[in-house]
């Protein structure tokens, strides 16, 4: 494989988007450090398993999308490479292939570290992952992406990661995973209302086609103070007695300016949107993990 060939590959697994895998996988193993159960090795796996999953949903998703003609020259968004004809629908059958046998592997060893309930969300996580765009029932033609994001890179990456470490879950844990999970929500949305023209015309209707543009703002708006009010809660309440789980707060000029630009960039403008959105869902979610492990 040449460079060219190598670019259109990365440009195909969509890096700017990987942070929305990151995150969760350091939350979920920041809980686990503050539990004196971090297991470098497990949580290593557990991160290349989640990239894996991503990058794999990701192909699925571009091939899925030109198969269903979702996928236009009217497209707004960053180049698909099938739409592009960068890369062929062979290849690129081959590449989700390959991504998902790896990925496999990865939870093999999970699995034999973590049990039955990683074997679940495992096998779930790919047949989400295939479905979100394929399938007779796509999961995002059908105003379900928000759920399914939020269920699978919010509670499940967070949870996992947790419970493959310390082999039990805590109910702190659940909680840390549902600002982790809004957040990647909220990098979804912008993609959504960047494209609902477009999607509204080809018959894929995401949630954002089905509220419209003016409540996916207000969709947007939700997610990220919602995500930044958990933390307040939890120390007025107690459950975190230092000021250091208040770490996220330092992050929200970033949150402010991105709800600035929702409410007034439209079309490809919004491309920049979505990328500071993965941006702050990382940059949160470490802020995050510093106070949980302090």
């Amino acid at each position: 494989m040449n460079n060219s060939q190598l670019n259109l590959w990365i440009l195909a697994i969509r890096p700017r988007t990987l942070p929305a895998s990151v995150a969760p996988v350091i939350v979920g193993t920041a809980m686990a450090i503050s539990d004196k159960s971090f297991e470098s090795t497990v949580a290593l796996a557990a991160l290349a398993g989640a990239l894996l999953l991503q990058i794999g949903a990701n192909l699925a998703n571009d091939y899925f999308d030109y198969i269903k003609g979702v996928d236009t020259a009217d497209r707004l968004g960053p180049v698909r490479v099938m739409q592009g004809g960068l890369i062929s629908a062979k290849h690129l059958r081959t590449g989700i292939i390959i991504v998902f046998i790896f990925t496999a592997m990865v939870g093999s060893y999970l699995i034999l570290v973590g049990g039955w309930p990683i074997l679940f969300i495992g096998l779930a996580s790919i047949l989400a992952g295939l479905a979100y765009s394929g399938g007779p029932y796509p999961l995002a033609s059908h105003g379900l992406g928000d759920v399914f994001v939020f269920t699978f890179f919010g509670f499940a990456a967070v949870c996992g990661t947790y419970y493959v470490q310390a082999l039990h879950l805590t109910m702190l844990t659940v909680l840390m995973s549902i600002p982790v999970g809004l957040l990647v929500t909220s990098i979804l949305v912008v993609n959504n209302l960047r494209d609902i023209i477009t999607d509204r015309k080809t018959g894929k209707y995401t949630l954002a086609v089905m509220i419209g543009k003016r409540w996916t703002k207000i969709e947007y708006i939700t997610l990220l103070v919602s995500a930044y009010i958990i933390p307040i809660i939890l120390w007025l309440s107690k459950v975190f007695s230092g000021w250091v789980i208040l770490l996220p707060i330092v992050s929200l000029p970033m949150a402010i300016s991105l709800i600035y630009d929702v409410q007034h960039n439209t079309g490809e403008a919004l491309n920049q949107t979505l990328e500071g959105t993965a941006k702050l869902s990382l940059v949160f979610s470490l802020l995050l993990s510093i106070g949980l492990i302090i």
